[in-house]
């Protein structure tokens, strides 16, 4: 650990000349002051040792005074961080949800489904689609990949040449209706999250390109941008800015006031002191003495809100790594199911004002982040969304639950497969399909489908 400060050093007993008394068994090896004030009279020595002590003191309250003073200097001065690699904690939780270990596949099924269902005749040749894998970012032949997944997916002989078509099955039909109406239902809460994540960038303004990959993150459709209407309500506009590109902007009403889920949580429980970060530690990780002591005093640091100011702050500082875990804790508030993949998160660092290597910061907070390691894709989620509960006031994202039945359509296709290569036929387990919201969704869920 190391301090910079201001100016000057932090007096020390050792550096100190008032410190003159002799310890026993040191009379030979006192110091060139000590053996002049022998040979000065008792009565005067007394005296002289008295002011001497009465100026240390008041070195020290003057000290004391100045570092209050500078207290919030000193925080943009101070660099404590201990420098040690902490190794990656397998954590079987996340490990098993549906959710998350099937979000690689899922965003490309939806883009099929979707492709699909805008023909008229809800249905497409093999051949409209079988060059368009990385676009789709497909690992392998789209064909194959429609038909690992025959739940959503039916495949049928097309009227001319015998070449393989394919079509939405009726419960992937039914599904994408409902999910068209919570949209409809529920988009201006869902455009809200796009406008606060425009808010966190400098001077409200994220690239065109940049927002048309937070898209599917933020639960907005994919031709979101094409389409006039969706931004020209008064909450959005496009911009020029600069060399050829355009951006979104959106306007911020100067009496607004925007908080952080974190800021909400404290306000809620009505907390004096710093903002600090839910921790929710992983079974079995255990960190470093010093790792935890850091994290201890890292709690301590004051809280620099996503949506404030930032460009008084020293990058290098205690103060700045609290503010990069913040706007990273924030953005993924602001996402469907409050994580994603570490590389889609990397073209935002000139936009919200992260550092270069702002993605060792999931590395350094453990119990605020988790590493997702799947299909050779390294996700980021939000421990909070997940083991928070009651304890945190993280908005549920309104297009959660039909995903969630995709990713049980995606399952009871792995068993309609599997009953196919043994040869049996496929029993659908009770309860179908369906996703049961969580408890105290139940009336809510129903009545949005």
């Amino acid at each position: 650990m190391r301090e910079v400060l201001l100016k000057g050093k932090k007096p020390s007993p050792q550096n100190d000349p008032v410190r003159t008394e002799p310890t026993e068994g040191s009379c030979a090896e006192l110091s060139g002051e000590t053996r002049i004030y022998d040979h000065l009279d008792r009565k005067n020595f007394t005296a002289e040792r008295k002011a001497m002590l009465i100026g240390r003191k008041v070195r020290r309250n003057l000290f004391f005074h100045c570092s209050k003073i500078l207290d919030a200097f000193y925080y943009l001065q101070k660099v404590s961080y201990v420098e040690v690699s902490m190794k990656w904690k397998k954590d079987p939780f996340f490990d098993s949800i549906d959710i998350l270990t099937k979000a690689r596949e899922l965003r490309p099924l939806l883009s099929l489904k979707n492709i699909i269902a805008k023909e008229p005749e809800k249905c497409i040749p093999i051949s409209a689609v079988s060059k368009r894998d990385r676009e789709l970012e497909i690992s392998g032949r789209v064909a194959s990949f429609l038909r690992r997944y025959p739940a959503v997916f039916e495949e049928f002989t097309g009227p001319k040449h015998n070449l393989p078509w394919f079509r939405l099955t009726q419960e992937a039909i039914h599904l994408d209706q409902k999910e068209r109406d919570v949209y409809l239902k529920r988009r201006p809460e869902i455009l809200d999250r796009l406008r606060r994540f425009i808010m966190m960038s400098r001077n409200n303004v994220v690239p065109l390109r940049i927002i048309q990959g937070m898209l599917w993150y933020l639960g907005l459709p994919e031709d979101f941008l094409k389409n006039s209407e969706e931004i020209s309500d008064g909450l959005f506009r496009v911009v020029e800015i600069g060399d050829g590109e355009q951006g979104l902007s959106t306007e911020a009403n100067p009496n607004e006031q925007v908080f952080s889920a974190l800021q909400k949580y404290a306000m809620k429980q009505d907390t004096i002191g710093p903002v600090t970060f839910p921790l929710f530690p992983s079974k079995g990780l255990r960190l470093k003495k010093k790792i935890e002591n850091w994290l201890e005093e890292f709690q301590r640091i004051p809280y620099v809100s996503p949506y404030e100011e930032f460009s008084s702050l020293d990058p290098n500082s205690d103060i700045s790594e609290k503010r990069v875990v913040g706007v990273l804790h924030e953005l993924l508030c602001l996402f469907v199911d409050n994580s994603a993949e570490r590389r889609k998160l990397l073209c935002l660092k000139k936009f919200l004002g992260l550092p270069q290597k702002f993605h060792k910061a999931f590395e350094r907070h453990p119990h605020v982040f988790y590493l997702l390691l799947k299909s050779k894709t390294c996700f980021v989620v939000l421990k909070e969304a997940y083991c928070g509960c009651t304890t945190t006031e993280i908005e549920r994202h309104p297009m959660l639950e039909t995903r969630n039945q995709y990713v049980k359509l995606m399952s009871k296709s792995q068993g309609m497969l599997r009953s196919r290569r043994n040869k049996k036929p496929y029993v659908e387990s009770e309860g179908g399909i369906g996703f049961k919201p969580e408890k105290g969704h139940e009336k809510e869920f129903n009545d949005i489908l």
